[in-house]
């Protein structure tokens, strides 16, 4: 308190406005942190537009999936996902390589086999 008394009265005021600012700031940090934590990231799979499984990405799984008018090989493996086999004559399910980002997907057309990353960033 000693150091207090040789201030002026602008500059008190300018330390309390500056201590305001700071608690304010670091209320609102902590409202917008606890407000945007990201959801766990997953892997939504659909066969003809019904969900048939919810992975996490997180989780190593290996996984066949009947789809339409065949197969397809999901691997979930070191946060990726990635169709490794495909009955499907084009394989485009398959060229399509690893997911892993909230909105990425992989079709598989003739399987009618969708695989979607939801959640997270």
């Amino acid at each position: 308190m000693k150091h207090f008394k040789n201030l002026t009265v602008i500059q008190k005021r300018e330390l309390i406005l500056i201590a305001a600012i700071l608690a304010i700031s670091g209320l609102l940090s902590a409202v917008f942190y606890a407000g945007n934590r990201k959801a766990p990231e997953q892997v939504v799979v659909t066969v003809d537009g019904k969900t048939v499984a919810t992975l996490d990405l997180h989780k190593d799984t290996d996984m066949i999936i009947d789809g339409h008018g065949g197969t397809d090989h999901l691997v979930i493996k070191d946060g990726y996902a990635r169709i490794t086999e495909a009955s499907c004559p084009d394989k485009v399910c398959v060229r399509t390589g690893k997911i892993h980002k909230s909105g990425e997907l992989i079709v598989c057309l003739p399987n009618r086999v969708v695989v979607t990353i939801e959640g997270g960033e």
